[in-house]
């Protein structure tokens, strides 16, 4: 991406006045979504069979379920821009398009029938004041007003569902003042009833009241701020329900008998006041607004599965106006029609409920697997230990084994069909028996599949290549290699033997194989090397582009500074030609002086702001940070400026640029005074920092002397120091994650 690029990213969205905010987009969808129709009709019948203790353990568990999963996808979008899709961009973009197109059919498929199924469950509670209501036509009718309103746009939809959610809350007062107003009041009993439902039984039915915490992220293409909004309108969402879910119980158990709550199915409107009058809207308003919600995510899935080349592609389209929207819209509107013809939905009902339980697994696995992939990119500013998020992935499959294990597997299986289809890949069984076979097929296996996959700066992590003299000597910087790559890339230490192959090259196995223990007893996880070269800097260019294999080579470089101004100019004249293969060099000068000291360090990066080794020294502070030898450490960014003016700006500039890219550092903007140099400058703010990073120039031919001479003098008495060049592929998009993209031209069979 060009400078341009960036700068339109950064840029705020001219469309984002005409998008949806946290209430409206987010919060209302979701807390209708979850406030529905099992609630109302069901919730004092599993009272009246369970008990109370019963019935809260379970919306307990339940909801421990969906505050994960809704973690899991706040996590990842504030994390990265998402895009249209909800669910299937966040699965799609984290485990491949065709795991996501998987998942994503079904997902569509259940938010379009969720629609006949709300229609169907709508047209059976206005049967409770008209009994002889037909529920084929009915149900026909509020599939269509449904669509009408989607049609209208999302803004207005979601705006009408405001007084709906007005209507819910008042049905909740009534329950309460209907409780609290009767003339016996009952005693609040918490012993458990001998009813004929097992627990699991009564798990099963309720679980599908809390499944709704999606419902805003099916809209994140239509967000102003998807993330803060998604996050925040989320976790609100589920946090309400939750206080609800724990409330209306207690009310139903002080309102009414166990019988009563056992025989009535809307037990609500015999305990508040006017009873139908205000309980029955509040039911209505709840189960259209879910019909709403649902109808107005699914075209936006089947658009995003069209731009992926997974759905027709007459439906791709790459923006989400409503006349993009419109030919999804209709399709979803015709699948909602057609299933209302099947009759009996209850099978149907059972298989959405599992698509949707994969899809929230799915979701929890996708966060775990961004938490231990280590890529530097995932920054979130939710941090949930990854084994929470794999609880909650495999509290969805236990629920959909407890709600009906047949109609599981087979959801399971179908899903399994569409990711075989959508990656046609062919699959070699070549395993050997012994357990170095096993290893060698996976690695192959690993090597091979990482070739295929484009690297984007997404996935970008150092690979550092450490060049040494002699490494007894020089353990510190390779410690400092180690420690930049923060066990996320792979360390390989060089040291190069200039000579002749005829003279050193029996030994060369025998020195590799020492340096290697000596690296070990260390305990530093390092891959040695030795190499033998006529010339060093010709040498050192040659084993860097020999060095890795199958796409994954070393990208930077760690050499020591050496004292040797002939050595200096040597190692300059080297960086200037390894830049052109887009290798990043770090130069370090190491005096350690308190290395391992227990007070809180400080890293010191100076910004310059002209070019982008600022990136790449901020990324390596932050992985140098993140180990646990550097745990309480902190990042401070300074930058020089001439006048006050000036200063105002860098200041301005900075706390914009920082302000994304979700590490925590401190900024500092210093006015330097006129009769001070810089290097005077920089040894003086920085003369108590651990580490200090400073930026590398490439001096001209016939320049690097005295190029040499001002590093030194800029590195003057400062313990440790790094002069960072970025020579990356991804100069510019280190620190961010762009948004990805899938090129409609790329229809191949994948891997």
């Amino acid at each position: 991406m060009n400078d341009a690029g960036r700068e339109q990213l950064r840029q705020p969205d001219p469309s984002a006045q005409s998008k949806l905010g946290t209430f409206l987009g987010v919060y209302t969808p979701t807390i209708l979504t979850i406030l529905g129709v099992i609630m109302y009709l069901r919730f004092g019948w599993l009272v009246g069979e369970l008990g109370l203790v019963k019935v809260l353990v379970i919306v307990i568990l339940a909801k421990l379920i969906t505050m994960v999963t809704t973690l899991a996808f706040s996590a990842v979008a504030t994390n990265t821009k998402l895009g249209a899709g909800g669910a299937y961009f966040i699965i799609s973009r984290s485990l491949g398009w065709e795991l996501g197109g998987a998942i994503g059919i079904p997902l569509y498929l259940s938010q379009t029938l969720s629609v006949t199924l709300y229609a169907y469950g709508l047209a059976e509670s206005l049967r409770i004041v008209w009994p002889s209501l037909p529920l084929l036509p009915v149900a026909l009718v509020i599939v269509a007003a449904v669509g009408a309103m989607a049609l209208a746009g999302a803004e207005r939809a979601l705006r009408a569902q405001v007084p709906m959610l007005g209507l819910v809350a008042l049905s909740l007062t009534a329950l309460a003042l209907g409780v609290f107003l009767q003339e016996n009041p009952r005693v609040l009993t918490l012993n458990t009833l001998d009813g004929t439902l097992p627990f699991w039984a009564g798990f099963a039915i309720f679980f599908p009241a809390v499944t709704g915490v999606m419902a805003g992220l099916g809209l994140s293409g239509d967000l102003k701020n998807p993330t803060r909004s998604l996050p925040l309108g989320s976790l609100l969402a589920v946090a309400t329900g939750l206080v609800i879910y724990l409330v209306v119980p207690v009310l139903l158990a002080l309102g009414a008998s166990p019988d009563a709550l056992r025989e009535e199915p809307l037990v609500w409107a015999r305990i508040a006041p006017l009873g139908p009058f205000l309980i029955l809207p509040g039911l209505w308003a709840a189960i259209f607004s879910s019909a709403v919600g649902s109808i107005l995510a699914a075209p936006r899935t089947l658009q995003a599965l069209a731009q992926d080349g997974i759905a027709p592609s007459c439906l791709r389209k790459k923006d989400t106006s409503r006349r993009a929207l419109l030919p999804g819209f209709f399709v979803s509107i015709a699948i909602a029609t057609g299933g209302v013809f099947i009759g009996n939905l209850n099978a149907v009902a059972a298989v959405v409920t599992m698509f949707f339980l994969t899809v929230y697994g799915t979701t929890n696995l996708v966060a775990a697997f961004e938490a231990l992939s280590g890529d530097p990119s995932w920054r979130p500013s939710i941090r949930i230990p990854w084994l929470i998020f794999l609880a909650g992935g495999a509290g969805c499959l236990l629920c959909m084994l407890l709600i009906d294990p047949l109609v599981g597997v087979l959801a399971f299986i179908a899903e399994f069909i569409l990711w075989q289809l959508l990656s046609r890949r062919s699959r070699e069984e070549r395993w050997g028996d012994a357990r170095r076979g096993l290893y060698e097929n996976l690695i192959r296996w690993a090597l091979i599949r990482l070739a295929r996959r484009p690297l984007t700066a997404r996935n970008w992590r150092p690979h550092v290549l450490v060049f040494v003299d002699d490494p007894m000597r020089e353990l510190d910087l390779v410690r400092y290699g180690v420690w930049f790559s923060q066990g996320r890339g792979v360390v390989t230490v060089c040291r190069l033997v200039v000579g002749q192959l005829e003279t050193h090259g029996r030994d060369l196995s025998a020195k590799r194989t020492e340096m290697q223990a000596l690296l070990d007893a260390e305990k530093l996880v390092v891959f040695a090397e030795t190499d033998i070269v006529d010339h060093l800097v010709d040498g050192i260019v040659s084993v860097t582009q020999a060095n890795g294999m199958a796409g994954l080579s070393s990208n930077t470089l760690l050499l020591g500074w050496p004292s040797d101004r002939t050595l200096q100019t040597e190692f300059l004249r080297a960086a200037r030609k390894l830049e052109q293969l887009e290798k990043s060099i770090v130069l370090g000068r190491i005096r350690p002086r308190h290395q391992f000291a227990r007070e809180q360090r400080t890293i010191h990066v100076w910004w310059g702001g002209l070019q982008h080794n600022s990136e790449l020294m901020l990324l390596l502070a932050y992985l140098l940070q993140n180990n646990p030898e550097w745990r309480g450490s902190n990042v401070k960014v300074l930058s020089i400026a001439s006048s006050q003016v000036a200063k105002e700006q860098t200041d301005r500039h900075l706390a914009r640029v920082l302000s994304s890219i979700r590490m925590e550092v401190e900024i500092e903007v210093l006015v330097k005074p006129r009769e001070s140099s810089v290097a005077a400058f920089i040894g003086h703010q920085s003369e108590h920092a651990a580490v200090v990073f400073l930026g590398l120039a490439s001096p001209k031919a016939g320049e690097e002397e005295g190029y040499a001479e001002r590093i030194d003098t800029l590195a003057g008495k400062l313990p440790v120091v790094f002069f960072v060049r970025n020579a990356s592929v991804f100069v510019g998009d280190l620190l961010e994650t762009p948004e990805g993209e899938f090129a409609p031209e790329d229809t191949g069979t994948g891997e």
